[in-house]
């Protein structure tokens, strides 16, 4: 399941980077977080039917993405200003943070240590988006490549390579 969700993640961050950035409309990309979202949803609905712990914390940070996803179609959608989206994205943050600290304090392997960092990493694009849609804060070209690089190197290439079993 780890593949499937991060090569959509991967897709979704990038698209929304390049929208950021001005060159794809609001409305053509709300498919793409609708669809992240949805499978996100899908994934962790799953995870929870398996009733163990590590399952049901893994659904609830796969919905952390997924709800990011619908809010952020919702708004496209709707045309409404990410305010509320923005404060959402400082409660995500500040949860990511302790579970990047958990994940890299119990790492006793390469990919736990890689998924700790991208939690730290995915802490700071969500504090981003937090001082971009919440505060107003003139960084959207910023954001924009920060979602961008952190689509292809934290979620697609890694997605990439775990469906196809290379690591």
């Amino acid at each position: 399941m780890l593949g499937l969700i991060l090569l959509y993640v991967g897709a979704v961050l990038f698209v929304n980077g390049i929208w950021l950035l001005g060159k794809i409309e609001a409305r053509e990309v709300a498919i793409i977080n609708v669809f992240t979202g949805l499978v996100g949803l899908l994934v962790a609905v799953f995870a929870v039917a398996q009733q163990d712990l590590a399952s049901v914390r893994l659904a609830a940070y796969v919905l952390l993405f997924a709800f990011t996803y619908l809010w952020v179609a919702y708004n496209q959608y709707v045309r409404a200003d990410g305010v509320g989206l923005g404060w959402y994205c400082l409660f995500v943050a500040i949860t990511a943070v302790p579970v990047a600290i958990l994940t890299l304090r119990g790492a006793d392997s390469v990919f736990l240590v890689w998924l700790g960092l991208n939690w730290a990493a995915w802490a700071v694009l969500w504090f981003m988006y937090f001082l971009l849609l919440a505060l107003k804060r003139p960084i959207q070209r910023l954001t924009a490549y920060v979602t961008t690089a952190e689509g292809i190197a934290t979620a697609w290439i890694p997605g990439f390579l775990f469906l196809n079993d290379i690591i």
